[in-house]
């Protein structure tokens, strides 16, 4: 998985790329082989003393990536996690939301990766609510993205969310990230969403605050963190006649 997350990447040699929730450092096997800078992070003490014993080429960085992303901004080419993100859609105490925890990760993760820079992480979603919650968490900090399948409709499915941050390479603006691997063999677009931070902005006034876009994005985001919000209807975002 490691390797196909490298393929959809299609880094340039060398890139210092970060590898979230690398445990015992066997992604980080893969990144060394293929020439590449890591730094790994990592909630587990215990998994990152086995990646001390085996000897691994990268660094090792002790955190809880549901409380963000400890680095310097545009810090890195990129980003890999294998299997380590569904675990942020748990909360271990009443005081602790899913939604909080997403929205920090992914948000740091932003930051951490230079403008341009892709991220591949792979997830196993236990639910359709989960897939949702963590692709409309990475859209909300910013990011272009693209949900992935291999071997869809199969006990071996892999999820993969492909993600740019800001102003790519290609175009000159944030272009769809679907355009890196469509076409791929045996790969299912599953998701494209909207791109860039806030959505789309444009002459038509609909990334205005005040806005009908703007007023449905907000009562979206409000949804999202579990408030109670008025249903849309006909006349959500109407301008109302000065009252005499």
């Amino acid at each position: 998985m490691t390797q196909r997350a490298l393929s959809l990447l299609a880094l340039p040699y060398p890139s210092l790329v970060l590898d979230i929730g690398c445990g015992s450092g066997l992604s980080g096997e893969s990144l060394t082989a293929s020439g590449h800078t890591w730094i790994g992070m990592d909630i587990s003490a215990s998994m990152l003393a086995v990646a001390l014993d085996r000897q691994t080429s990268g660094d090792l960085f002790l955190a809880d990536i549901g409380q963000g992303v400890p680095f310097r901004p545009g810090t890195f080419d990129a980003a890999i996690s294998i299997s380590a993100i569904q675990w942020l859609c748990n909360a271990d105490s009443s005081d602790v939301s899913a939604t909080g925890r997403l929205s920090r990760f992914f948000e740091g993760l932003y930051a951490a990766l230079k403008r341009g820079g892709k991220a591949v992480l792979q997830f196993y979603p236990k639910n359709e609510v989960q897939r949702r919650m963590i692709t409309s968490a990475a859209i909300r900090a910013g990011f272009g993205a693209g949900l992935l399948e291999d071997d869809p409709g199969t006990k071996n499915v892999k999820v993969y969310l492909v993600l740019t941050a800001g102003a790519g390479s290609e175009g000159g603006g944030t272009g769809d990230v679907t355009n890196v691997v469509r076409g791929l063999e045996g790969v299912d677009v599953i998701d494209e969403r909207r791109k860039g931070r806030g959505g789309v902005r444009g002459g038509d006034g609909e990334g205005r605050k005040g806005s009908k876009g703007w007023i449905l994005r907000k009562k979206e985001q409000g949804r999202n963190r579990g408030k109670v919000i008025k249903a849309d209807s006909k006349y959500t975002g109407r301008k109302r006649r000065p009252a005499f």
